[in-house]
């Protein structure tokens, strides 16, 4: 597997090796050992999740307060996704600043966002099917939500028109308002 570091400390883009021919492909979506290497620590995953989402829906930005705090390592088995990790760290030399990467089924793509990062993303394709894993239980008490279009973020979601968001993400706070992680 390669693993990239990306601008924001302990945000990784992982890419399987994929074993390919006229029959179809194989590749290994997750391995403890390998990905504990790749993260430089042991990471228990305690829940699996599984979203469906049509075009232009925008899920997001959420995170959980610590002691729920959760890590998701995420990745698109059908469709493709343009998926945001925000740095909500207050000591991160990168608290704010966020990074985006595209993920499909086509390229096999993972994000593996730590404990302390707010996530979101947007759908590209028709629909897409968004599977991730998680370091600890959903607790709506510890559930929080940042606006997906703070303009001190000012994330750079590739929208061609206003996204569809549930309710509960239009109620998200501002990123000046945000419970600390």
């Amino acid at each position: 597997m390669k693993v990239t570091q990306t601008k924001l400390a302990g945000v990784l883009v992982i890419e399987p090796r994929v074993f390919g021919d006229e029959r179809g492909f194989f590749f290994e979506s997750f391995n403890q050992r390998a990905f504990d290497e790749a993260a430089g620590a042991h990471v228990d995953f305690v829940q699996d999740n599984h979203s469906k989402s049509s075009r232009n829906v925008l899920r997001g930005l959420h995170y959980q307060l610590p002691p729920k705090a959760q890590g998701k390592l995420v990745r698109v088995v059908q469709g493709e996704v343009f998926d945001v990790a925000v740095d909500l760290r207050k000591n991160s030399k990168t608290f704010g600043q966020w990074v985006g990467e595209t993920l499909s089924a086509e390229n096999k793509k993972q994000l593996w966002i730590p404990a302390g990062f707010a996530h979101g993303f947007l759908t590209l394709s028709e629909t897409a099917e968004f599977l991730y894993k998680t370091t600890d239980y959903y607790s709506p008490e510890h559930e929080r939500c940042i606006r997906w279009d703070d303009p001190e973020l000012a994330i750079q979601w590739p929208l061609l028109h206003s996204p569809t968001i549930s309710d509960k993400d239009k109620s998200g706070t501002s990123f000046a308002e945000y419970d600390p992680v």
